[in-house]
């Protein structure tokens, strides 16, 4: 039994080394690529933390570079329609009474400028550390602490209730095709990007414009997180104020079927 089973070993552990030996060299040559990456890594560094380098491009970054781009093209826009606006004035063949019915509808797009008693709104994030100031309510989530989409959409949808003549968000004025939309807590308004805190100016009967906000089922859920968690919310009289004119595209892009 003893040289039947020495057979079969003796004849199989020559093939076992020879298999072997192939998987022992790609072993040695992977801590080999390891051992160079991370040198590599080190000699990069130079004792620097190469994950938060300044020099690599942050998101973040690029969002607000062409945030700022964005806002710079608008204001050049507004700029050059000012000036083919005043050139067709010269002499564009039409009437007094078309020149005054066109200057009704550029007030009610919101592409002119609207002075007139006005009110602002600021919302704003929680502190980090708050905690819930009233019994009975949970300790927040960091959900509770910032202004979300519908906080702003509120706001904006109260004051158009309350007759708003026209609406600033920010820097901007709100036109029909406007949409508030939120990136977390990071407002993303007609291509520009906008963190807390964030202020919603309207021009109209301030007392019927404070009324409406008071009235509004959103806001009024709203409140109970500013009283409970100190979401922030201010509102002020601004006296006579002036909103700019819309000074983006009013084109309208939409889907064609294909042929």
């Amino acid at each position: 039994m003893s040289n039947s089973a020495d057979s079969p070993g003796t004849g199989s552990s020559p093939v076992r080394r020879r298999r072997f030996r192939p998987l022992r060299v790609l072993t040695a040559a992977v801590f080999a690529l390891a051992g160079l990456i991370f040198f590599t890594s080190f000699d990069t560094a130079k004792g620097t933390n190469i994950r938060t380098d300044s020099s690599l491009l942050k998101l973040s970054d690029l969002i607000h570079e062409r945030s700022r781009e964005n806002g710079v093209l608008e204001e050049s826009n507004g700029a050059l329609r000012e000036d083919v606006e005043s050139l067709a004035e010269r002499d564009d063949g039409r009437t007094k009474s078309e020149d005054d019915k066109l200057a009704a509808l550029e007030e009610k797009a919101g592409t002119q400028k609207l002075t007139g008693e006005a009110i602002t709104v600021t919302l704003d994030d929680a502190p980090p550390d708050a905690t819930a100031k009233l019994p009975g309510y949970p300790e927040p989530q960091p959900d509770y602490l910032v202004i979300h989409q519908q906080d702003l959409q509120a706001v904006v949808n109260a004051l158009w209730q309350g007759g708003a003549e026209g609406i600033k968000v920010m820097d901007q004025r709100l036109i029909s095709t406007s949409a508030v939309r939120c990136v977390g807590n990071t407002l993303i308004l007609q291509g520009r990007v906008y963190s807390p805190p964030y202020k919603i100016q309207a021009v109209g009967d301030p007392e019927r414009l404070k009324k409406a906000l008071a009235k509004s089922p959103a806001i009024q859920n709203y409140m109970v997180y500013v009283n409970v968690y100190g979401l922030g919310w201010k509102v002020e009289d601004d006296g006579r104020a002036t909103l700019p004119g819309y000074s983006g595209t009013a084109d309208l892009h939409y889907a064609q079927p294909v042929d």
